[in-house]
Formats: structure tokens, C-alpha cells, sequence
């Protein structure tokens, strides 16, 4: 099983996207700026995320794209599946062919592992990664203010 650069970047791309949207559509060309993908990459990925109804595309002046359905209804498998990322940890695919055009020993092992890992991916939505990127800026914001000596009570009311 491995899960490439591509299923990496479409989950980075879409929690940047989610960050972002609530101030209008968001550009691929931000995205590529802020992440350090290639542009042309990110293309190619939000074709096929557009594709499966996963974002939306808004033409013309201050346009860009934005989620097509709410970020607790997109799951990390949704869009690693959209992207045509194969989550399969079988040598044969699931043909079953794997050990001289036979089942091999160890297919049923691989298979579940497959079967759970697809399960763990789909119970992580988008709303879930957000959220957690939320809460480490502001653990973050937190620290750094009783790093440069702010008061405990003065950090605990502005963050």
C-alpha cells in the first residue's frame, strides 16, 4: 500500500481550500502558492475532484473554486478516491492472482487491511482536518504569547 504525492496533495489542496472559502472562491494559483504545489498539478487534481462533485468551479473576475457540498459531508476517502488514488495493499489488485496466477497466503491479510483503511479514511471528514488545523494555530498562537512573557489570564481571553 502506498499512498503517493497525489492523494497527499488533494487532501492538502482541499483542507487550504476549506480554510479559505468562507471569503469567496479560492485559486488555484493561492493554493499552489501557499502549499508549494505546482499549478499545473493542482489543475489536473480539481478536474477530477470537479469531476466527482467534490468542489465547484466559479468562472471570471474572483473566481476559483469552492466545496460542493459541505466540508462534513467530504471525506478524506472521497477525495483520495476522486484523484484515482488506488488504496490497495494486495499485490494482485484484488484479481486474486497474485502468487503465479493464484491466491498467495497472505491476500486475505492484505485485503482487510485494504477493507480498513478505507473505512478509517472515510470516517475523517473534511469539517475534522479543519477543525484540527484551527486548533493548532491557536495552541500555537497561545504559546507563543506566554513565550514572549504576555500574562496567563490576558493570553486566555484573546485567544
Amino acid at each position: 500500500m502506498r499512498l503517493t504525492t497525489k492523494g497527499r496533495f488533494a487532501v492538502t489542496a482541499m483542507i487550504d481550500l476549506a480554510q479559505r472559502q468562507a471569503k469567496g472562491p479560492v485559486t488555484l494559483a493561492g493554493i499552489s502558492e501557499r502549499q508549494k504545489i505546482s499549478l499545473s498539478y493542482l489543475e489536473q487534481l480539481f478536474g477530477k475532484l470537479r469531476r466527482h462533485k467534490i468542489v465547484a468551479s466559479v468562472r471570471g473576475p474572483g473566481g476559483g473554486y469552492t466545496l460542493a457540498r459541505p466540508m462534513g459531508e467530504v471525506t478524506v476517502a472521497d477525495i483520495i478516491t476522486a484523484v484515482d488514488e488506488p488504496l490497495d495493499a494486495t499485490q494482485c489488485g484484488g484479481r486474486e492472482n497474485c502468487a503465479d496466477e493464484h491466491r498467495c497466503m497472505t491476500h486475505d491479510l492484505w485485503t482487510n487491511l485494504n477493507k480498513r483503511m478505507y473505512e478509517y479514511l472515510a470516517s475523517v471528514s473534511l469539517h475534522d482536518l479543519v477543525t484540527k488545523q484551527k486548533n493548532k494555530a491557536t495552541v500555537a498562537v497561545v504559546d507563543e504569547r506566554l513565550r514572549t512573557g504576555a500574562r496567563r489570564d490576558d493570553v486566555a481571553v484573546s485567544a
